[in-house]
C-alpha cells in the first residue's frame, strides 16, 4: 500500500508533550478538590470562569426565568432535536432485553438490564454554548431510566447559557449547576457544593475534561474518553472540493487542537484542498480557531484505491467519518473502526452533532478501535443471576469440586462439596 501525506499535522512526540502537561495540571486540580471540596471548587471556578455565585445550583424559579427569556423558535427547535434523540434512544433501549434460560435441567441463568442510579452529565461551554450536548447526555440518560441526573455547564462570559439550561431542563435533568471544567467533574465525582456524589460521569469536553474523566475512572464510571473532536472526510474524484473544505472546517472550528483529515484517491482533490480551505477561512467567522486547527492538526492523505482508504481509515479510527464517494455503502460494509459514519453528501457531521438523533458523544484518539459512542446501553448495567434446583446442584457441585481441586482452591471446593453432601443425600 502506498500512502502519501500531502499535508501532516503535529508529530506524535509533540502531541505526547502536550498530553503530559495536561495530565499534570489535572492531577493537581483533582487532588486539591478531593481534599478541600467546596473551597477548592469555588477558587477554581473564579480563576477559570470568573464565576463565584452564592449558590452554583439553579433553583426551579431561576430555570423557568431563563426559559421564559428564550424566543419561542429556539424552544421549539430544542424540543424538536430532543425528540429525535429521544426516539432513537428509546428504540435502542427496547433492543436491550432481559433474558432467562435453563441451560441444564434445573439450572436457570439470567441477566437483567439495570440503569445506573445517579449520573452526572457534563455539558461543555467555553466559547460556544454546547446546547446539543445536553440532548445527547441528559435525554439519553433519561431514556435509559436513570433515577437522578445532575447536569453541569459553565457560564459563557459571565452569563447564564440560557439555551443550554433550557435543554437540560427539557431533557429531564433533576439538578442544574453552573459550573465548568475539571472542577465540575470533580464536584460531581467527589461530592461538593451540595451535590451527592454520582455513580457515573458522561459528556464531551476539551483535553482537560477528557483527562479528568480518565483520572476519575474507577471512583466513578465514565462513558468514554471524548476529547477534542475529530473528523475524517473520505472522498474520491466524484467529490467537490468546496464540500470537503466546508466539512473539514466545520469540525476544526471546535478548537485549535481538533484534527481534520482528508483521505482521498483523487490527486486533484488532495492538491486543491489547501487553497480552497484558505479561501473559505477568509470569510469564516470562526477562522481564528479553525485556521489554527487546520494548520497544526490538519492532514491530507492520498492513496490508490477504495480498499486502501478503508485500511487507512480504520488505522485512523476517527470520531466522525464522512463518506463522500460514489459508493458509500462499501465503507459501511467494510470499515470497523469509527465513532459514527455519515454516508453520502446529503448528510454531514453537523446533522449528527445537533439534530438528527444519533448521539454526538463519540470515541476520539483511536478509541473507536474498542468502543462505540454514548448510547442508552452506557447507562445500563447488565447483571447476571442464577437459580438451581437441589438435583442440579449435585450435578454442578461434583464438576465444580473437581475443578476447584484442579486449581487448588480448597475453600471453593468445600462450597461445592457441602451442596453435594446436603442435596445428594449424604451427611452434612
Amino acid at each position: 500500500m502506498t500512502v502519501r501525506y500531502i499535508k501532516r499535522g503535529k508529530t506524535v512526540e509533540q502531541k505526547a508533550d502536550a498530553d503530559a502537561q495536561v495530565q499534570e495540571v489535572v492531577r493537581g486540580i483533582l487532588a486539591d478538590i478531593s481534599q478541600r471540596k467546596d473551597e477548592a471548587v469555588r477558587e477554581l471556578s473564579l480563576k477559570f470562569d470568573n464565576w463565584n455565585p452564592d449558590d452554583f445550583k439553579l433553583s426551579p424559579a431561576q430555570v423557568q426565568q431563563v426559559i421564559d427569556g428564550l424566543p419561542e423558535q429556539a424552544i421549539a427547535d430544542i424540543k424538536f432535536a430532543q425528540e429525535q434523540v429521544r426516539n432513537f434512544a428509546r428504540a435502542q433501549r427496547a433492543a436491550l432485553k432481559d433474558i432467562e434460560v435453563e441451560t441444564l435441567p434445573g439450572v436457570v441463568l439470567g441477566h437483567k438490564n439495570i440503569p445506573v442510579n445517579r449520573v452526572g452529565c457534563y455539558v461543555p461551554g467555553g466559547r460556544y454554548p454546547m446546547v446539543a450536548s445536553a440532548h445527547m447526555s441528559v435525554v439519553t440518560a433519561k431514556a435509559a431510566g436513570v433515577k437522578r441526573i445532575i447536569a453541569c455547564t459553565p457560564p459563557i462570559n459571565g452569563e447564564l447559557p440560557a439555551a443550554t439550561i433550557a435543554a437540560m431542563r427539557f431533557g429531564g435533568a433533576d439538578e442544574i449547576y453552573i459550573l465548568g471544567g475539571v472542577q465540575a467533574l470533580a464536584a460531581m465525582a467527589y461530592g461538593a457544593l451540595g451535590i451527592e456524589a454520582v455513580d457515573m460521569i458522561v459528556g464531551p469536553g476539551n483535553a482537560y475534561v477528557a483527562e479528568a474523566k480518565r483520572q476519575l475512572f474507577g471512583l466513578v464510571g465514565i462513558d468514554l474518553l471524548a476529547g477534542p473532536t475529530e473528523v475524517l472526510v473520505v472522498a474520491d474524484e466524484t467529490t467537490d472540493v468546496e464540500m470537503c473544505a466546508v466539512d473539514l472546517l466545520g469540525q476544526a472550528e471546535h478548537g485549535p487542537t481538533s484534527p481534520a483529515v482528508l483521505l482521498t484517491t483523487s490527486r486533484a482533490l488532495a492538491e486543491s484542498i489547501e487553497a480552497e480551505i484558505g479561501r473559505q477561512l477568509e470569510s469564516l467567522p470562526t477562522a481564528d480557531l479553525a485556521g489554527v486547527a487546520w494548520r497544526d492538526y490538519g492532514e491530507v492523505i492520498l492513496v490508490d484505491s477504495d480498499d486502501e482508504m478503508v485500511q487507512v481509515a480504520d488505522e485512523i479510527a476517527s470520531e466522525h467519518v464522512e463518506i463522500l464517494t460514489r459508493d458509500p455503502n462499501f465503507f459501511l460494509e467494510n470499515m470497523s473502526n469509527y465513532g459514527a459514519l455519515f454516508l453520502g453528501p446529503e448528510t454531514n457531521v453537523a446533522y449528527g452533532d445537533k439534530v438528527i438523533g444519533t448521539n454526538h458523544t463519540l470515541p476520539t484518539r483511536k478509541a473507536g478501535r474498542y468502543t462505540g459512542g454514548l448510547w442508552v446501553g452506557k447507562f445500563i448495567k447488565t447483571v447476571t443471576y442464577q437459580r438451581v434446583t437441589e438435583a442440579a446442584s449435585v450435578v454442578i457441585g461434583e464438576y465444580g469440586s473437581r475443578l476447584c481441586d484442579l486449581e487448588g482452591f480448597m475453600g471453593h471446593k468445600e462450597q461445592c462439596d457441602l451442596r453435594v453432601r446436603r442435596y445428594g443425600g449424604g451427611v452434612t
